[in-house]
């Protein structure tokens, strides 16, 4: 699937349970080698239902202290379901010394979200130990959306704009809300990146990412930027 000149790792699992436990035990080894390092594990997570198993293998491992933000979150309440912060502090809710933090005001207001966001990362500018991302059938990532009109400030690689409202276009009928999101350049900022996708449909958006020098989606635009990635994949 890669490229012979392709700097990233590809992986691939019989299942999504199998991918689960081994990306489980990379995100584990990570943290303790940040604990160790750095006295503190620091991760931006992907929200969505795939990795919530990858997260509740992590509390189970009981490393700590771990501080986490969600890649991209929804403007909804932080109690409202649809709302990354509630999907990951419940699923990480088994160890006490993980603390996630909001990208988004407690109501979800979009413009007083971005503020908050913009404020809070300016003040915590240290490198992320790890970065796990999902993606969509579309090529999104985070929330980098195709066809959202600030696009192009999301994926610029130049370090500046950590953060940015993001309005899809059109906006996915699940979940048809506004959005902040990090940007490429502050996901970049990482000492390991890891991608995950399930099915065969993002798989083949993958392979056209990695492979047609054309495509001009998100996750083209991640696996472009010369910092290796590990992709994770399962049927």
């Amino acid at each position: 699937m890669l490229p012979a000149s392709s700097p990233h790792t590809f992986h691939s699992y019989a299942d999504a349970d199998a991918l689960a436990a081994q990306l489980a035990q990379t995100l584990t080894a990570a943290c303790h080698a940040a604990i160790d390092a750095r006295r503190r594990a620091w991760l931006a997570l992907a929200g969505g239902r795939t990795p919530l198993p990858v997260y509740a293998r992590l509390a189970a491992a009981g490393l700590g202290p771990i501080e986490a933000i969600p890649t991209d979150e929804r403007c909804v309440p932080h109690s409202d379901p649809a709302c990354n912060l509630h999907q990951l502090r419940v699923a990480l809710a088994g160890n006490p010394e993980i603390t996630v933090h909001p990208l988004t005001c407690a109501d979800g207001d979009p413009v007083r979200s971005l503020d908050l966001s913009r404020t809070w990362l300016a003040r915590h500018p240290a490198p992320f130990d790890l970065v796990l991302l999902g993606m969509g059938n579309d090529g999104h990532i985070a929330s980098l959306f195709p066809g959202a009109a600030n696009l192009s400030e999301g994926l610029a690689l130049e370090r500046g704009t950590d953060v940015i409202a993001s309005v899809p276009d059109p906006l996915p009928p699940e979940a048809p809300y506004p959005r902040i999101s990090l940007t490429l350049a502050r996901l970049l900022h990482a000492r390991a990146i890891h991608l995950l996708a399930t099915g065969q449909r993002k798989r083949q958006v993958l392979t056209q990412a990695l492979t047609d020098p054309q495509c001009h989606l998100p996750v083209a635009a991640l696996l472009r930027a010369g910092t290796p990635i590990q992709i994770h994949w399962s049927p």
